[in-house]
Parts: structure tokens; sequence; C-alpha cells
């Protein structure tokens, strides 16, 4: 039996796609390297926090690999209600910083437990658009519990308030509903309505939000203010030429111009020092581990497995969609930080948790799950 387990476990190790892992490790580190810079040359006291996080969760990532689809495919909605109370814990008990309430704070450590939930809703959905007939999909009243599923959260997120997660785990449901069969019609439907209800949401928005569409419309109303963070940044990425001022030679981040250049920011600090050939080389890895993704997602015999890593490359790639526009001005400004690059320890490990959903689902791309437990 020992035999079998470890032969199993064998074929599972090397089916592993190691390509993807490296090209997220390889931005991990890249985002080590930058982290550097943005302190001045010092890996405290953010290179080394993200340094240490990288390697715990490498062995998890191979671990999760290795573990049985079905346990993932059991678990999924356990786990989501595990988030889902931390969210609720987050909002009696968490601490507050820069005007919202999203972090758990455990001795040392700070967990957002927002960015966990992405995946246990990715999963959640994934689980019960599995348990369902094709012919069941475009029932309205099959639709209302994976609506319940991700809007709980949504809802309590917003109370923090965090629109931009909010808008990313609104999209990531969307994409799944979509490759579940959902008719492109009840999109539509949803987006009418979404675009009537605006003013309305407009009403219930916080000052600060309110602030944030304002200076995305035009910042200069506020350039010592509001608008700062993106006049800032749009002077970075455009002293920062073709080839970049080089390596911690960036004078916007050493002469601390550049805000937030350890996290939202983080992608500003790489235009400048390494240019647009380093911000092409990051999008082109970016863009590999994304449609990596994909690909193995509709190369999977089982729809959980399918709808789980599409899932995770649509969390990917909305991330680096927002984070980029929003540096540079074609977003507002909504706090979204950058996988694998960006400092933080809850957006690190849950990205990296999602690479190794993917590489589980690689894996065990031929497995066939049953309609129900």
């Amino acid at each position: 039996m020992t035999k079998e387990f470890n032969t199993a476990n064998g074929h599972k190790f090397l089916n592993i796609s190691w390509k993807l892992l490296l090209i997220t490790f390889s931005i991990s580190l890249v985002g080590v390297a930058l982290l550097y810079s943005a302190a001045n040359g010092k890996m405290e006291p953010w290179a080394i926090k993200q340094l240490y996080t990288i390697l715990f969760t490498l062995p998890l990532i191979i671990l999760l690999c290795l573990v049985d689809t079905y346990l993932i495919f059991k678990y999924a909605y356990v786990f989501y209600f595990i988030c889902l109370f931390l969210l609720v814990l987050a909002e009696v008990l968490g601490h507050k910083a820069m005007g919202a309430q999203r972090w758990l704070k455990l001795g040392s450590l700070n967990i957002q437990p927002s960015e966990f939930v992405k995946l246990a809703i990715i999963l959640s959905l994934a689980r019960y658009f599995h348990t369902l007939h094709s012919n069941q999909v475009s029932n309205f009243k099959s639709l209302i519990i994976p609506i319940i599923i991700f809007l709980l959260p949504v809802i309590l997120i917003l109370k923090q308030p965090n629109l931009g997660t909010a808008a990313i785990i609104i999209m990531i449901s969307a994409a799944i509903f979509f490759v579940s069969g959902v008719k492109i019609w009840k999109f539509a439907l949803v987006i009418i309505a979404g675009l009537g209800i605006l003013p309305v949401i407009w009403q219930f928005m916080h000052d600060y939000q309110k602030q944030r569409v304002l200076t995305f419309l035009d910042p200069e109303r506020d350039p010592l203010g509001a608008g700062y963070n993106i006049i800032q940044s749009k002077i970075a990425i455009g002293s920062g030429g073709v080839l970049g001022k080089g390596f911690l030679q960036g004078s916007q981040n050493q002469l601390s111009f550049l805000p937030e250049n350890q996290t939202d920011f983080i992608f500003t600090l790489l235009a400048e020092e390494f240019g647009l050939v380093g911000v092409a080389i990051l999008l082109i890895m970016y863009f590999i581990v994304s449609l990596y993704c994909y690909y193995i997602s509709f190369n999977c015999d089982s729809h959980f497995c399918r709808l789980a890593s599409v899932g995770v490359a649509t969390m990917l790639f909305i991330h680096v969609f927002i984070n980029i526009g929003m540096i540079s001005g074609m977003l507002p400004v909504v706090g979204t930080p950058l996988p694998f690059l960006s400092y933080g320890g809850s957006n690190l490990i849950a990205s990296f948790l999602g690479i190794g959903i993917v590489l589980n689902s690689q894996s065990h791309k031929s497995l066939k799950l049953t309609k129900s437990l």
C-alpha cells in the first residue's frame, strides 16, 4: 500500500508544470528586488519578510499539487464558510489602517481575509456548477445559490470598505458563470441594471471613494492632495524611458516621491528603474502565466477543475489589469496589489495558492469527479 501511494505521488510530482511555477517564482523574486530598492538598498522592512513568505509558501504549493482533487472538491464549502467567518471577524475585531478595516491582527501578523475569500468563492462556485447538469445552468432558480455565494462576501467587503476587491470578486464570478454555460443575455441584463443603479451607488460611496473617482477624471484638480499619487506615478513611469535609470537609481523612488511604492505602486518603481524593456518583460511573464492557466483549464476533463482554473486565471489577470490601469491613470485608484510583486503576505500566499490549485488541476487533468459526494 505504501509503495502504491509513493508511486502515485511520484507520478503527480512529475506531472507538475514546473514551468508555470518557475515563472511565478521568478516574478516574486523580482518583487523582492524591487522591495529592496524601495527601502533604499535595505532588506528591512519589506524584502526580507517577502522572501520568508515565498520560502514558506512554495512547499505548500507542492503539497497542494499532490493532494487528491477530491479533497479540494469535498471541503470547498468548508473553506468558504471559514473565510466568511474571518470576514465577519475582520468587521467586528479587525485592525483599521488607511481608512479601511480589512485586517485581522494575530500577534505580529496581519491577515487580510478578503484575499483568501476570492479562492473560497472560486472553489465553491466551481463545486456548485460541477454538480449541475447542463440543462439546469440556464434555470434562474439554479443561479440563486451561486449568486448568494459571491454576494455575501461582496457585501461584507464593501462594508470594510474595499471597493476594488468587491469589483474583482464580481468579475471572477462572472467569468465562472460564463464558462459554466450561463447565457450571455443574462449578463447583458445585469450590466444594464448595474448602469441603472450607478447614481444610487454613488450616494452610498464613502467620501474617499468619491474623491478617487473625481481624481481619476482630473488628477490636476488636487495635485498636492488626492491627485498626488497618480501625478508622481506618471512622472516616474515617463522618466524611466526605454531602458530605465538602473537598479537603485530611480530618483522618484530614492527621493521618496513615489507613494506606496512597496505595495500598490510597485509597478511604477519597476518602470522607473528598468524602463519600457523591464515593463515589457514583466507583462509578457504575466501574460504567459494567465494564458497557461487558461490553457490548463480547458484541457481538464473535470468540470470542477476547469472552473477552478478559470477562476484563478481570471483573478490573476484582473489584478494585473486593474493595478497597471490604476497606476497609469487609466482607472481610479482602488488599492489593488500586483500579484507576486507587491508587498503583502496575504495577497502573495493567496496568489501562490491559486497557482497551486491550477497545478493540482493540471496534474489531475484526466480525473472525472461525480456530480455529487
